[in-house]
């Protein structure tokens, strides 16, 4: 590769990583913050934190338990063997962008019927995701099927994945904050067989 090649590579995705920033800033412009107190009291108010999504979002959901379980709260990502029945007193964090993936509502539906709360993180206050959860995060940004969107330029549901694990970070942040453990006490918590 000679340089003006690698020159122009270089350039170009400089260039997206700023649109996508761009893109973040106005998410975070627009986000209902207003939503996000009631879902914190609902986390440390939960006996068990069960998260679920799928495909690219579900990657967004382990890395959201791994943090909480780092401030120990007592966590399960849905699907995994050791992961028990939800029940009352616990917790689903459920992110779906478009609110309507099938495994999810079955999901929610099925914890709603246990007696659990549920916390969903969507594009779509009305989809059938936000109509059955107690609290709803609203993240302004283009769903995985919204290929017209002026949300974003990004492919499918990238910014909504993206978001997700923004918001949730803060949201650790604050709780992280809070507590006033300090970052070698959570150390201790990290994963030591990798």
């Amino acid at each position: 590769m000679d340089y003006l090649e690698v020159s122009t590579k270089a350039a170009a995705i400089h260039e997206a990583l700023q649109m996508i920033l761009e893109e973040h800033q106005q998410v975070a412009q627009h986000l209902p913050y207003d939503q996000l107190p009631e879902i914190v009291n609902a986390i440390d108010e939960a006996q068990h934190i069960f998260l679920l999504g799928a495909g690219r979002t579900g990657f967004m959901i382990k890395a959201a338990a791994m943090r909480l379980m780092h401030l120990s709260y007592s966590v399960y990502v849905v699907g995994e063997t050791i992961a028990p029945a939800i029940g009352e007193g616990d917790l689903l964090i459920a992110a779906s962008g478009s609110g309507t993936t099938g495994n999810i509502v079955k999901a929610a539906q099925t914890a709603q019927d246990s007696g659990a709360q549920i916390a969903c993180f969507t594009t779509n206050s009305n989809a059938p995701l936000a109509q059955i959860s107690n609290y709803t995060m609203t993240i302004p940004a283009a769903g995985k099927q919204d290929k017209n969107s002026t949300a974003s330029q990004q492919y499918a549901g990238s910014l909504f994945e993206q978001s997700f694990l923004l918001v949730f970070d803060a949201i650790i942040q604050h709780l992280w904050k809070r507590s006033g453990v300090t970052h070698d006490e959570l150390w201790k918590r990290h994963a030591n067989m990798e």
